[in-house]
């Protein structure tokens, strides 16, 4: 894509709804508000340009995860409740493949659903217990558990015994959908000021997003920054930043796919602690990517921070151990950035109707089909539509702060320190 940034602000000026931040969050709002009333003007400010963190650099990943389970969702707000979150999560998957159709974006679609692995026999029983709580709740239609001699024909894989699959999932290519939906959201009538950075906003009856360029007034103001809200001094602890890195290898030969296999292009994951997430990209490549970057006092982000060379080194042995006749393999590239983590692993896509302030975020690493739902989800909200999504328990829900610091940073780095 061209990724000259568009102009800046320059300036004050006044719209409906102002919207921080260009990524999927932001842009799934504009683009649901513009579809219920097309007379809106929207403005979007971004500090960098559409897409520059997690919606562009992500692993691919278009999934119905919710950062929590089934069961604690249920326990928390009622087996109704967390039913109905489920069922909008799978339903965001299709909706994010209907609009990339209907608006002609070539994100690099493969919907082979996807495989959570079980390497080792202390894993067996994570995948074993997620499978009965998708039956006990009605979810598990087109899931299946897998042993080791059905999970092989699908991508070999050293150390598997076993797998669960699920077929609400879909390979994309993150950066082409939220440069996509960058410009549709402009077609539309949106603008976008790039290389603008807000540095607060204000509530009550004349809301608005303050940035070195100027003050963009409106109606209702959007906060859809992510990890990158821990900036603003009115947010500041109730989004932590977690670095999460990626790793890339060469395109693979023919005869090592007629190894590995992987024909249908299933996003693969293990039940660590730590996370391991891989996709099969269009052109023949191994992203592999996962946890592991120490967390940074007082939640500090930084552009250096997005390459850590011992994590990326142990991604790429990963891939070595995982695939032992990739031994030789080269990496062409590694990346990383910062997601946003809520203290109680609940997302929030609220809106409040006193200070005229909506807030999505804290999706704790499930960034691609949830900011579809917050999108949707504050959509409805900000423009009094009483939906089934108004009502979900992300919609009536706050961030919580984290500790202070230094209680923060030594909690955190104890626990990295643990699952590694």
């Amino acid at each position: 894509d061209d990724l000259t940034p568009r102009p800046a602000l320059r300036g004050s000026i006044d719209v409906d709804v102002a919207i921080l931040g260009a990524g999927y969050t932001g842009l799934w709002t504009a683009y649901y508000l513009q579809e219920y009333d097309p007379s809106l003007r929207i403005a979007i400010v971004e500090k960098e340009i559409a897409g520059f963190g997690a919606s562009g650099r992500n692993g691919a990943w278009c999934t119905a995860s919710f950062p929590l389970g089934v069961s604690e969702m249920a326990s928390r707000f009622g087996r109704d409740a967390a039913v109905s979150v489920a069922q909008q999560m799978q339903l965001s998957v299709d909706e994010i493949y209907r609009v990339s159709q209907a608006e002609g974006f070539d994100i690099e679609w493969a919907q082979g659903g996807s495989l959570r692995l079980a390497r080792g026999p202390e894993q067996l029983p994570s995948i074993e217990s997620a499978m009965k709580t998708y039956e006990h709740f009605g979810l598990a239609e087109g899931a299946r558990l897998l042993n080791r001699e059905e999970t092989d024909p699908r991508v070999k894989i050293a150390g598997v015994l076993g797998s669960l699959y699920t077929p609400h999932g879909a390979t994309i290519h993150p950066a082409k959908l939220v440069r996509g939906l960058a410009r549709a959201v402009e077609r539309r009538g949106a603008t976008i000021y790039e290389q603008t950075e807000a540095t607060g906003y204000s509530e009550g009856a004349y809301p608005a997003l303050h940035t070195v360029h100027g003050h963009v007034r409106a109606k209702m103001v959007v906060l859809a920054g992510e990890s990158y809200l821990s900036r603003l001094p009115q947010i500041g602890r109730r989004v932590m930043p977690v670095y999460s890195l990626i790793t890339l290898t060469e395109p693979l030969s023919p005869s090592d796919w007629e190894q590995i296999g992987w024909e249908q292009r299933e996003l693969v994951g293990s039940s660590r602690f730590t996370v391991d997430y891989l996709s099969k990209t269009s052109d023949g490549r191994i992203l592999f990517g996962g946890r592991g970057a120490p967390y940074h006092f007082r939640s500090k982000i930084s552009d250096a921070f997005d390459r850590h060379p011992e994590t990326h080194g142990m991604l790429q042995n990963n891939v070595r151990t995982w695939f032992p006749m990739l031994a030789d393999v080269r990496f062409t590239h590694t990346w990383g950035g910062p997601l946003g983590w809520s203290r109680d692993y609940l997302p929030t896509m609220r809106f409040n109707r006193a200070s005229n302030i909506a807030i999505a975020g804290g999706y704790t690493g499930t960034g691609v089909g949830t900011p579809n739902l917050g999108g949707r989800t504050l959509a409805d909200q900000m423009l009094g539509r009483d939906t089934e999504l108004s009502h979900l328990p992300m919609a009536q829900h706050d961030l919580r702060p984290w500790e202070p610091e230094p209680f923060r940073f030594v909690g955190v780095r104890a626990v990295q320190r643990e699952f590694m």
